[in-house]
Protein backbone atom coordinates (compact mmCIF):
# COMPACT_ATOMS: atom_id res chain seq x y z
CA UNK A 1 0.00 0.00 0.00
CA UNK A 2 1.33 3.41 -0.98
CA UNK A 3 1.87 5.67 2.01
CA UNK A 4 3.00 9.29 1.90
CA UNK A 5 3.55 11.19 5.15
CA UNK A 6 4.20 14.92 4.95
CA UNK A 7 5.79 16.92 7.77
CA UNK A 8 7.58 20.18 8.45
CA UNK A 9 4.77 22.68 8.16
CA UNK A 10 4.09 25.43 10.65
CA UNK A 11 3.67 29.14 11.21
CA UNK A 12 6.32 31.40 9.70
CA UNK A 13 6.65 35.14 9.19
CA UNK A 14 6.73 36.65 5.69
CA UNK A 15 10.19 36.30 4.24
CA UNK A 16 10.92 33.21 6.28
CA UNK A 17 11.74 29.66 5.27
CA UNK A 18 10.43 26.16 5.88
CA UNK A 19 11.50 22.73 4.64
CA UNK A 20 8.78 20.18 4.08
CA UNK A 21 9.44 16.45 4.00
CA UNK A 22 7.46 13.59 2.50
CA UNK A 23 8.36 10.09 3.62
CA UNK A 24 7.25 7.45 1.12
CA UNK A 25 6.68 3.73 1.57
CA UNK A 26 4.86 0.82 -0.04
CA UNK A 27 6.33 1.24 -3.53
CA UNK A 28 9.65 1.43 -5.36
CA UNK A 29 10.25 5.10 -4.69
CA UNK A 30 13.30 5.41 -6.94
CA UNK A 31 11.25 4.44 -10.00
CA UNK A 32 8.68 7.23 -9.89
CA UNK A 33 8.32 10.97 -10.24
CA UNK A 34 6.93 12.90 -7.29
CA UNK A 35 4.95 16.12 -7.00
CA UNK A 36 4.11 18.73 -4.40
CA UNK A 37 0.72 20.40 -4.62
CA UNK A 38 -1.00 22.82 -2.25
CA UNK A 39 -4.51 23.87 -1.37
CA UNK A 40 -4.95 27.42 -0.12
CA UNK A 41 -7.90 28.03 2.21
CA UNK A 42 -11.15 28.01 0.27
CA UNK A 43 -9.44 27.24 -3.05
CA UNK A 44 -8.62 24.25 -5.22
CA UNK A 45 -5.41 22.30 -5.56
CA UNK A 46 -2.46 24.14 -7.10
CA UNK A 47 0.60 22.52 -8.62
CA UNK A 48 3.83 23.54 -6.87
CA UNK A 49 6.71 21.40 -8.15
CA UNK A 50 7.63 18.07 -9.76
CA UNK A 51 10.73 15.95 -9.62
CA UNK A 52 11.65 13.13 -11.99
CA UNK A 53 13.02 9.91 -10.52
CA UNK A 54 16.52 11.05 -11.49
CA UNK A 55 16.17 14.52 -10.00
CA UNK A 56 14.98 16.69 -12.88
CA UNK A 57 12.92 19.47 -11.27
CA UNK A 58 10.08 21.66 -12.51
CA UNK A 59 8.24 24.51 -10.80
CA UNK A 60 5.05 26.47 -10.95
CA UNK A 61 5.45 30.13 -11.87
CA UNK A 62 4.32 31.32 -8.44
CA UNK A 63 7.16 29.49 -6.63
CA UNK A 64 9.96 29.48 -9.22
CA UNK A 65 13.16 30.90 -7.75
CA UNK A 66 11.89 30.58 -4.17
CA UNK A 67 11.17 26.86 -3.73
CA UNK A 68 13.43 23.87 -4.36
CA UNK A 69 12.25 20.28 -4.70
CA UNK A 70 14.72 17.47 -4.07
CA UNK A 71 14.72 13.78 -3.25
CA UNK A 72 16.84 11.02 -1.76
CA UNK A 73 16.09 7.70 -3.42
CA UNK A 74 17.99 5.77 -0.74
CA UNK A 75 15.93 7.31 2.07
CA UNK A 76 12.61 7.36 0.16
CA UNK A 77 12.10 11.04 0.94
CA UNK A 78 11.17 14.06 -1.14
CA UNK A 79 11.67 17.56 0.23
CA UNK A 80 10.38 21.01 -0.55
CA UNK A 81 12.63 23.86 0.58
CA UNK A 82 10.57 27.03 0.71
CA UNK A 83 12.29 30.40 0.96
CA UNK A 84 11.01 33.98 0.87
CA UNK A 85 7.59 32.80 1.98
CA UNK A 86 4.63 35.12 1.49
CA UNK A 87 1.09 35.11 2.89
CA UNK A 88 -0.19 33.77 -0.44
CA UNK A 89 1.87 30.63 0.17
CA UNK A 90 -0.45 29.75 3.06
CA UNK A 91 -1.95 26.37 2.24
CA UNK A 92 -2.05 22.70 3.08
CA UNK A 93 0.84 21.09 1.20
CA UNK A 94 0.60 17.54 -0.13
CA UNK A 95 3.03 15.23 -1.86
CA UNK A 96 1.78 12.89 -4.55
CA UNK A 97 3.19 9.94 -6.43
CA UNK A 98 3.49 9.74 -10.20
CA UNK A 99 3.05 6.59 -12.25
CA UNK A 100 6.15 7.10 -14.41
CA UNK A 101 9.79 7.99 -13.93
CA UNK A 102 9.16 11.23 -15.82
CA UNK A 103 6.98 13.87 -14.24
CA UNK A 104 5.94 15.00 -17.70
CA UNK A 105 4.54 11.55 -18.53
CA UNK A 106 3.03 10.87 -15.10
CA UNK A 107 -0.47 10.91 -13.75
CA UNK A 108 -0.30 11.78 -10.06
CA UNK A 109 -2.38 10.24 -7.27
CA UNK A 110 -2.00 8.72 -3.80
CA UNK A 111 -1.83 11.96 -1.85
CA UNK A 112 -0.69 12.09 1.77
CA UNK A 113 -2.58 13.73 4.64
CA UNK A 114 -0.88 17.07 4.10
CA UNK A 115 0.97 19.56 6.27
CA UNK A 116 -0.28 23.07 7.04
CA UNK A 117 1.91 26.05 6.16
CA UNK A 118 0.78 29.42 7.47
CA UNK A 119 2.66 32.59 6.53
CA UNK A 120 1.63 35.49 8.71
CA UNK A 121 3.08 38.25 10.82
Amino acid sequence: EVQLVESGGGLVQPGGSLKLSCAASGFSFRRYAMRWVRQPPGKGLEWVADIDNNGGAYYGDSVKGRFTISRDNAMNIVWLQMNSLQPEDTAVYYCTKGNDASANRSKFSARGQGTQVTVSS
